[in-house]
């Protein structure tokens, strides 16, 4: 899944950086990132714990969930973009429906994109500046009443579990 248009990371990145890095197009899934334990705590007090792979390079943000066949309700992808920004996320080439989770850079949730449909591309807009990205198993923030305002704890927010 390609997270950014390419004019935004033309217009983000120094020049030379694209050049220097070789992105290449996704064609298949990719090796499963190193996991990070990350917990939701919610509006009511549950902790709920997931295993999720940290996508930091923009190769690995690229790629993202595509082309994998399932995501179970307790894992997924985090996407850090290192500083607030808008995130625009997409799911060509993604098979499965996902919950995307945009996080605010202190760990509160800003907004939620449930169930996503698989191979669209349609923009799934962040609807401001977010620090992170959290894909889900499609339905999971539904069935365990995840909401906006809800604390992501993990490292990237100083907040790790």
């Amino acid at each position: 899944m390609i997270r950014r248009s390419l004019l935004a990371l033309l217009l983000v990145l120094p020049a030379g950086r694209l050049h220097a890095q070789a992105l290449t197009a996704p064609t298949g899934p990719q090796p499963t990132l190193p996991t990070e334990k990350v917990v939701i705590v919610t509006h009511d007090g549950r902790s709920l714990a997931f295993t999720v792979e940290m996508a930091l390079t923009l190769q690995q943000q690229m790629t993202g969930l595509m082309f994998r066949t399932e995501v179970s309700p307790d894992s997924g992808m985090l996407f850090d973009w290192g500083a607030p920004q808008t995130s625009q996320m997409w799911m060509k080439n993604t098979l499965v429906p996902l919950d995307m989770v945009f996080i605010n850079p202190d760990g509160t949730i800003r907004s939620i994109a449930e169930t996503t449909v698989p191979r669209s591309l349609a923009t799934i807009d962040s609807r401001g500046p977010v620090r992170a990205t959290l894909e889900l198993a499609g339905g999971v923030t539904a069935k365990q009443d995840i909401r906006v305002g809800d604390v992501v704890h993990a490292s990237i927010f100083g907040n790790a579990p």
